[in-house]
């Protein structure tokens, strides 16, 4: 289904069930709703993964510092989501491998009293994987711990800790489950603002929105509304309740591209502690280095930017634990997204609040969900959905299928498609990344590739001309941002690389949308 198409369906019929908000939650939810037979609609104001689901720290993980704040503070909830986020993380692995894999990540130990710690911690962790462990940790001594990490610090340097987690594009990941759900049935639409709720007789029954590309208006009708918009829910919510309570409180997180030079190809590393008491990743990502992240209340923001403070905060931290010089000219992007966290009346910083989510139904009927982390995006949608039958009174014709369907591209995705494109004319780093952010679908874009649209869009980089031409015609991408910043990540991993592609992408948008 195009957009076009999509656009269409939203003005004739009514749904089961209308989703506001295209991330992570937003789309899984519709997935989850459309693999139970139920006729769902999802909009979303901007591109899918276009806030916080597009800016995470690219890990599919039970959270480390949530397992030591829950041993800390005997807090089930923190325990809970911990085991939640392990099972999950075997579920996304396996339903998207060629946008996700295992990682290993290795934590340096500079004081003795901090082996056994550790040690125990990341056994801990293990344990609570069970069968859906990656890998078990092991202890490495000092030569090995710098064999894997050669830029660490070696002053002091004790030995270190490696665990397993797991590794994705989040953007693509999004964009693949808003699609996925449009396979199973789900009419989506990115671009697609609600401006306000219908209700009648006490109830609500749908929602006003606009077409935020050409100003159109009307109305969608539909058993039950579900907020999913993240970082903005309470916006929602006021437009159903004026006097309602605000349930969130947010807090940014900040993360820094550098060179692939400043990382080993196949290993992250896990800063434990900061001044302030925080961790920070270290991670190979998409040929380039990624740290993050910080944890600061934030105003509500619809594109928040990343400060010099937290830049430097990073940096500094880099320097403390590195032997390789690192400085703020090494920086290629930067970015910085909003955490969703529910409120509580304690007097905690943001960076103690659970990250468990929340689901609300209010006297009108509007099912609003939030909190959560990527991670856990399938088991929120799993409880949304459940909910919003009860709310709704809907008839799913059948069970959830999300545990076990394949998300678009991982059908028929293999080791020997790398060596298939190539086959087909492309380049060894084109086709190794073709393959990675597309899956099975790759040979869909070496196709267009091969009409005279395989031009590099930047100097350096693998994305390619004909990655435009698919993002429009096939992933409902619509402007350059859509392209440069999810569909292709160019803007993510450098950000003056991406500026020298705009042109070229917004002429091929053009040619696209004339050519449809």
């Amino acid at each position: 289904m195009n957009r076009a198409d999509a656009i269409g369906r939203l003005k004739s019929r009514r749904f089961d069930m209308l989703v506001l908000g295209g991330g992570a939650t937003g789309t899984g939810i519709a997935l989850d709703a459309a693999t139970r037979g139920l006729d769902v609609a999802l909009v979303e104001k901007e591109d899918f993964a276009a806030g916080t689901s597009s800016r995470s720290t690219k890990l599919i993980h039970g959270g480390v510092r949530y397992l030591e704040k829950a041993v800390k503070e005997f807090d089930r909830g923190q325990l809970d989501l911990v085991r939640d986020a392990l099972k999950e993380r075997a579920v996304l692995l396996r339903i998207a491998p060629h946008l996700s894999r295992p990682l290993p990540l290795l934590t340096p130990l500079y004081g003795l009293f901090e082996i056994p710690y550790y040690f125990t911690g990341l056994k801990i962790y293990d344990l609570l994987a069970g069968r859906a462990n990656l890998e078990s940790s092991r202890l490495l001594g000092r030569a090995e711990a710098t064999r894997r990490f050669p830029m660490l610090r070696k002053e002091g340097l004790k030995g270190g800790v490696l665990y397993y987690d797991g590794q994705f594009d989040d953007a693509r990941m999004n964009v693949s489950l808003a699609l996925t759900a449009a396979q199973q049935g789900a009419t989506v639409a990115n671009h697609v603002a609600a401006s306000d709720l219908l209700e009648e007789g006490g109830r609500l029954r749908g929602a006003v929105v606009k077409d935020t590309l050409t100003g159109e208006s009307w109305e969608i009708d539909a058993k039950v509304v579900v907020n999913a918009t993240g970082p903005f829910c309470d916006e929602i919510r006021l437009l159903d309740d004026p006097g309602a309570r605000r349930l969130l409180s947010t807090s940014s997180g900040t993360h820094i591209v550098l060179d692939a030079h400043f990382s080993p190809p196949e290993t992250g590393l896990l800063i434990p502690k900061t001044e302030d008491g925080r961790v920070l990743f270290l991670l190979p990502w998409l040929g380039h280095t990624l740290v993050g992240t910080t944890d600061n209340p934030a105003p509500l923001s619809e594109d928040p930017q990343a400060s010099e403070e937290d830049i430097e905060y990073i940096l500094r931290h880099l320097r403390h634990y590195f032997d390789l010089p690192v400085g703020r000219g090494d920086v290629l992007s930067s970015w910085s997204g909003l955490r969703p966290l529910v409120s509580n009346d304690s007097k905690k910083g943001t960076s103690g609040l659970v990250r468990d989510h929340l689901i609300e139904v209010s006297e009108s009927g509007l099912l609003t969900i939030t909190g959560g982390k990527w991670t856990t995006y399938r088991k929120m949608a799993l409880d949304a959905v459940d909910r919003a039958v009860r709310v709704g009174r809907l008839e799913p014709s059948r069970g959830s299928a999300t545990e076990t369907l394949p998300l678009r591209g991982a059908e028929g995705f293999g080791a020997d498609g790398i060596a298939q494109l190539e086959r087909a004319g492309l380049d060894e780093d084109v086709a190794a990344h073709l393959h990675r952010a597309y899956g099975s679908k790759a040979t869909e874009v070496a196709t267009i590739a091969a009409q005279g649209y395989g031009g590099r869009l930047a100097a350096g980089y693998p994305h390619i001309e004909a990655e435009v031409i698919y993002g429009s015609r096939v992933e409902m991408a619509c402007t350059a941002e859509d392209i440069l910043h999810r569909r292709t990540r160019l803007a993510f991993l450098n950000e003056s690389a991406a500026e020298e592609a705009r042109p070229r992408v917004e002429e091929l948008l053009a040619t696209s949308s004339a050519l449809s």
